[in-house]
């Protein structure tokens, strides 16, 4: 869901950076070092191939492919087909988005968690969609994470959609935050009713039936973890 704290080094080792040899230059076509991409000649390279140079997205690669040589770009070699292979995994903007598999706004690399592990308001319509799908899903696998039916992932790729780009990756984590409080309140209910109650189990019919979205937003206080921002059930009224 989301692409966070990536190490481009490898990524960019394995499809076209080599050591500087003569030896291992010898197999990439039309190779350049990845220090004298800015020159005249590279530059006129790129272009003729079809590259836009002012582009965002090869900005971005450019900007990643820097960072990753960790200081040894005169020793990293790379191509114009390399360069467009990258390029085809950003948008226009200049976001990173795997070939539109990745929500613009959802790649948190280079950051601190404590930049994006933040709670912020919500809307209500978000919080109830991914209730309805908890406990949907909760009942239906009788209180078993399944990896393999679960929509979570469209409830969370829909509302990323919905908001701007910069409240994404925030966004997302509160979210995150709201439905392991729903599962916890599913569970905890389903104990009181059956002590002897292990996921798995058939659920007792109708033990959900009062526990209301509302009620537990209401509970929720927001806390300070150890990974960020997060939520523990007490008494708060203004959520």
């Amino acid at each position: 869901m989301s692409r966070i704290n990536t190490d481009y080094s490898y990524l960019f080792e394995l499809m076209f950076g080599v050591k500087n040899s003569k030896s291992s230059s010898k197999g990439i076509v039309n190779s350049f070092k990845v220090s004298d991409i800015s020159s005249s000649s590279v530059q006129a390279q790129l272009r003729t191939a079809g590259i836009d140079t002012n582009s965002k997205q090869y900005k971005a690669v450019i900007s990643e492919m820097m960072k990753s040589t960790g200081g040894a770009a005169g020793a990293m070699f790379t191509n114009v087909q390399a360069i467009k292979n990258l390029m085809s995994g950003y948008n226009s903007d200049g976001d990173y988005t795997a070939g539109g598999l990745i929500v613009p706004g959802m790649n948190a690399t280079g950051m601190s968690i404590y930049e994006h592990h933040k709670i912020i308001d919500i809307s209500e319509d978000a919080r109830q969609k991914m209730f309805e799908n908890c406990k949907r899903e909760f009942i239906a696998e009788n209180g078993v994470a399944n990896g393999d039916t679960t929509k979570r992932s469209d409830v969370f790729r829909a509302f990323q959609l919905s908001i701007k780009k910069e409240d994404r990756l925030k966004g997302t984590w509160t979210l995150e935050q709201y439905e392991r409080q729903y599962n916890k309140a599913f569970y905890a209910a389903v104990k009181a009713a059956d002590p002897s109650w292990k996921p798995g189990k058939q659920i007792p019919a109708g033990v959900l039936d009062g526990i209301t979205r509302e009620s537990i937003d209401k509970s929720l206080v927001k806390t300070q973890g150890q990974y960020g921002e997060t939520f523990t059930r007490g008494i708060n009224t203004s959520v």
